[in-house]
């Protein structure tokens, strides 16, 4: 299957292209905005991995997080002072920047400070949502309900289209198993493919257990190399985790970010498979075959 890339541009002036057997892009960061000081040590740590393994990566934090199962949870900073502060990051160290919206009003703002537009994956099929990313006129990066099949993206990727937006990555962060449970099918990445768009693992909130500790979600991070390897070897065109330092006291989701600690060799491995795969399909071609 052959992707139309997309570009996502930098603060340079250049852009990063995802998609069509490139180089395997990450989006990473802490899953909320803590502090404008807890952001640029993530950055600097993620992005001296990154340089280490000559990976591509675009910078992940949410102001909002709109979906807390609790009201006594951390929703984040705001739009205002997030926006602010992805923008100082953004201009301080020269990545790229990306954060989700969960309203309509907050669409717009987002878009002027951020390179790539995130629709949550709840809202994956609001239309009011998909208009207002798509006027924007940044890529959106559209992620798949957990209650949707993979091969039904393609109606929210017709809507974003029909609004003028032809720049879409695809991710997959796991489906709805039972009651407090997710799991990866590993069909759903090149199912999703068949879009035409690139397509990228959420390995973080994949290994996710929605709201299983009462007013929280808990999570079993020690399956994330597991999947994220498993999914390499699918063909995805990126790959998406929410890092943190401390996950003991991370602000949000706390027991699905994954420990820096871990980062290097998860992606390490993850790029390994995804580079392996690449050569494979260079010499033997579509790595698929049709059986009558």
């Amino acid at each position: 299957m052959i992707t139309k890339p997309i570009s996502v541009p930098t603060p340079s002036g250049e852009s990063i292209k995802i998609g069509n057997d490139g180089e395997l892009v990450l989006i990473a960061g802490p899953c909320a905005i803590e502090s404008y000081d807890h952001c640029m040590k993530m950055a600097d740590l993620i992005g001296k991995v990154c340089d280490q393994y000559n990976t591509k990566w675009i910078f992940k934090a949410c102001y909002d997080k709109d979906c807390r199962s609790s009201p006594d949870s951390f929703h984040g900073l705001g739009l205002e002072e997030g926006l602010k502060i992805l923008e100082r990051v953004r201009n301080e160290t020269g990545l790229p920047v990306t954060s989700d919206f969960s309203d309509p009003a907050w669409g717009a703002a987002t878009g002027e400070v951020c390179d790539l537009v995130q629709v949550p994956a709840y809202l994956c099929r609001q239309t009011s949502i998909l208009r207002v990313a798509a006027a924007t006129g940044k890529p959106v990066h559209l992620k798949k309900g957990q209650f949707m099949s993979p091969w039904n993206m393609k109606n929210s990727c017709r809507k974003l289209e029909a609004f003028g937006c032809e720049d879409i990555l695809l991710t997959d962060r796991g489906t709805f198993f039972g009651y407090n449970m997710l799991i990866n099918d590993m069909r759903s990445f090149p199912i999703m493919a068949e879009t035409g768009y690139p397509v990228c693992y959420d390995a973080t909130h994949s290994i996710q257990m929605p709201t299983s500790m009462g007013n929280i979600s808990g999570g079993q991070r020690e399956y994330i190399p597991h999947l994220t390897r498993a999914a390499a070897a699918t063909g995805i065109d990126a790959m998406f985790m929410e890092i943190h330092d401390d996950p003991p006291n991370a602000l949000s989701d706390a027991n699905t970010v994954l420990d820096i600690k871990y980062f290097e060799v998860v992606l390490a491995q993850a790029k390994a498979i995804h580079d392996a795969r690449r050569e494979l399909k260079a010499k033997w071609g579509e790595d698929h075959v049709h059986q009558d």
